[in-house]
């Protein structure tokens, strides 16, 4: 039985699958994970929770108790961790920046349209 590599490997033997450097994302070329794995994953795994803990503050936070916002922020802690893993080759940490761009968006014509309603009921 002969097994067939030219999934992994090119017509001619060259990378195709294993080829790093042409298959990172934004976020992951720009911290470098092919060059320094272990700065660039710690690098991409901060990213990826900052936009995470804004993405979930500008949509989807209530005000909870302290116990319940930790076990709720160790869940996104421990999530973040496979999106890092993911995100090397997947669009993970630049989707989340699209996500709080558009939260913000809302957010902020949402806090406009609030304040320009009460000065019009007042006059």
């Amino acid at each position: 039985m002969k097994v067939n590599f030219e999934f992994f490997y090119g017509v001619k033997g060259e990378h195709i699958l294993l080829d790093l450097e042409n298959r990172l994302q934004f976020f992951a070329s720009l911290y470098q994970v092919d060059k320094n794995p272990q700065l660039g994953m710690w690098l991409l795994y901060g990213t990826i929770v900052v936009l995470c803990i804004l993405a979930y503050k500008l949509g989807f936070s209530h005000k909870l108790p302290l116990l319940k916002s930790l076990v709720v922020y160790l869940f996104l802690f421990l999530g973040c961790t496979i999106l890092t893993i993911l995100g090397v080759g997947l669009p993970i940490a630049e989707g989340l920046f699209v996500i709080v761009l558009v939260l913000f968006i809302y957010r902020v014509r949402r806090k406009f349209e609030n304040t320009g309603n009460v000065t019009k009921e007042e006059v």
